[in-house]
C-alpha cells in the first residue's frame, strides 16, 4: 500500500498549455516533460456501493501496462488530499477479484458480492508530467507535476477534465501548497477537492458530491489553537466544495452558502484577540473583505432580482478566471498548515491559545453578547448594521461549538441570531425597523441569552 499526497488545481486549457514553460517549474525540472495517454474504467455495483463507502476501484491502461487500483478516501481539504492506494499489475483488462482481500478491502463492504462489480464510467485523458526538485529549508523536495486534459464519460453524459496535479514524492506536504501558491500568482488556479471518480459519479447524480467538508472534531478540553485550526479548515473546505459544485450546476443556494463560508472565516479570524494577532492574518482579512464585499452586494441584489441570479454563474466563472480566489484559498491553507498565527505572538497570546476551548468559549460568548448592547439597539434599530461583525463572530462559534456550552437553548439562540443578522443586512425601511426591534426583543427572552449577559 502507498499513501498518496497531492493537490488538485482546476485550470483553463489555455493556461494549462503554458505551464511547462512557467519559470517556477522550468527552473526546478530535472528531466524532460513526458506525455502518456491514460484510459481508466471505474467499477462499482448498480447501487454504487463502493462510492457510498468512499472507495474507488479502476483499471488503468497506461501504454502497454494494465494496472488495477483501489483507493480509499482519506483526509482532504482545500484540494490537498491524502489517500490510501493499492496497485496491482494485470495481464488482461479484467478485474482480479482475488486482489480485493481483507488486506485492502474495507470492513464496511465485507458482505458485498464482488461479482456484481461492473464498469460504470470512464476517465480518459492525456497527461503531461515531469519531476521537479528543489531544496526547501535544506531538505530535498521532490514533486511530480501532472497536467491532465480529457473527458469523464458516464453513459451519454460527459465533463471536461483540465487540471494540474501536484503529487509529493519527497518532503513536507506544505511544499505542495507553497508551489501551488507560486504558480497561482501568475495563473488562475482553483484548488479543487474533487477526484476524477467523484466527477464520474456526479454525472449520474449531481447531489452525490457532498458540499460539506468533514466537520471539525471538537472537545471541551482541547486547546483553543487546535479548535481554531479545525474550524478554519472546515470552513475553508466547505468553501472549496461549494465553489466547485456551484461552478458545475449554478444553483443559487450554493452561491449563498459559499459566501457564508467566507463570512464565517472572516469572523473566525477576528475572534481570538491576541491568540491570533491581527498582523499575522492581515493579508487574509484584506482578501476576504474584497471577496465578501463584491459577492455580498451581488447576492443581496439577487434576492429580489431574477436577472441577477441568472447572470451569477457567468460572473462566478469570471471570478474563477481571475487568480484572487485561488490565491486566497492556497494562502489560507498554507497559513493554517504552517500555524502562522502562532509565530511572533506575545506570551499572553500563547497562553490564550493554550486555554481549553470550553473555558475560553463561554467567556468569549459572554463578552460578545454583552458588547452587542441589545437594549440600545431596541431603541435605535436603524443602527443595528454596525453590529454585523459582532453577530457574525457569535454565529461562527455557535454554529460549530455550541454543543460544548451549558447554554440551555443554544440552538434557539443560534437561530435567532441568524435571523437578526439577515435583518441587519437588509436596506432600511419602516417595516424593517419594526422587525429588527421585534427580533431584538425575542433574543432578550431566550434563557441562553440571559445566561450570557447576567
Amino acid at each position: 500500500m502507498a499513501k498518496e499526497t497531492e493537490i488538485k488545481l482546476r485550470i483553463s486549457p489555455a493556461s494549462l498549455a503554458t505551464l511547462p514553460e512557467h519559470p517556477v517549474l522550468a527552473a526546478r525540472c530535472v528531466g524532460p516533460w513526458q506525455t502518456r495517454e491514460l484510459l481508466n474504467r471505474y467499477y462499482d455495483t448498480d447501487d454504487f456501493a463502493l462510492a457510498n463507502n468512499q472507495v474507488a476501484l479502476r483499471i488503468r491502461r497506461d501504454g502497454e501496462q494494465l494496472i488495477q487500483t483501489l483507493k480509499s478516501k482519506g483526509a482532504s481539504v482545500a484540494g490537498l488530499s491524502e489517500r490510501n492506494e493499492f496497485d496491482w499489475p494485470l495481464k488482461s483488462n479484467r478485474l482480479v477479484l482475488s486482489h480485493l482481500d481483507t488486506s485492502c478491502w474495507p470492513d464496511s463492504l465485507a458482505g458485498l458480492d464482488k461479482k456484481q462489480l461492473k464498469a460504470v464510467f470512464s476517465t480518459d485523458f492525456k497527461r503531461q508530467f515531469a519531476e521537479i526538485r528543489w531544496l526547501r529549508d535544506g531538505v530535498d523536495t521532490v514533486v511530480e507535476v501532472a497536467l491532465d486534459q480529457g473527458l469523464v464519460i458516464a453513459g451519454e453524459q460527459q465533463e471536461d477534465i483540465c487540471e494540474v496535479e501536484l503529487e509529493l514524492r519527497e518532503g513536507d506536504p506544505a511544499a505542495l501548497l507553497e508551489l501551488a501558491l507560486e504558480l497561482a500568482a501568475d495563473v488562475a488556479l482553483m484548488p479543487c477537492d474533487i477526484s476524477k471518480a467523484e466527477r464520474g459519479y456526479r454525472l449520474f447524480d449531481a447531489n452525490s458530491y457532498s458540499v460539506a467538508a468533514v466537520p471539525a472534531e471538537l472537545s471541551a478540553d482541547m486547546p483553543l489553537d487546535d479548535a481554531f485550526a479545525a474550524i478554519a479548515w472546515q470552513f475553508l473546505g466547505n468553501s472549496q466544495r461549494l465553489a466547485e459544485q456551484y461552478r458545475f450546476n449554478g444553483h443559487w443556494k450554493l452561491l449563498e452558502q459559499w459566501l457564508q463560508q467566507l463570512v464565517n472565516l472572516r469572523a473566525l479570524l477576528a475572534s481570538l484577540g491576541q491568540a491570533v494577532p491581527r498582523p499575522s492574518s492581515n493579508i487574509l482579512r484584506l482578501q476576504l473583505d474584497a471577496l465578501i464585499n463584491d459577492w455580498r452586494a451581488r447576492i443581496q441584489a439577487g434576492a429580489d432580482d431574477q436577472a441577477t441570479r441568472e447572470a451569477a454563474p457567468l460572473a462566478f466563472a469570471n471570478e474563477l478566471s481571475d487568480n484572487r480566489w485561488g490565491v486566497f484559498s492556497l494562502r489560507m491553507a498554507l497559513w493554517l498548515q504552517n500555524k502562522e498565527w502562532q509565530h511572533k505572538r506575545t506570551a499572553r497570546g500563547s497562553r490564550q491559545g493554550a486555554a481549553t476551548l470550553q473555558n475560553w468559549l463561554l467567556q468569549f460568548l459572554k463578552d460578545e453578547a454583552q458588547a452587542l448592547q441589545v437594549h440600545r439597539y431596541m431603541r435605535q434599530p436603524e443602527d443595528l448594521a454596525e453590529q454585523t461583525p459582532r453577530i457574525e463572530r457569535l454565529l461562527a462559534w455557535l454554529q460549530t461549538a455550541r454543543q460544548l456550552t451549558d447554554l440551555v437553548d443554544s440552538d434557539r439562540l443560534f437561530g435567532s441570531l441568524r435571523e437578526l443578522h439577515a435583518l441587519a443586512l437588509q436596506p432600511l425601511d419602516a417595516e424593517l425597523l419594526v422587525l429588527r426591534r421585534e427580533h431584538l426583543g425575542s433574543v432578550l427572552t431566550l434563557n441562553a441569552w440571559k445566561q450570557l449577559v447576567r
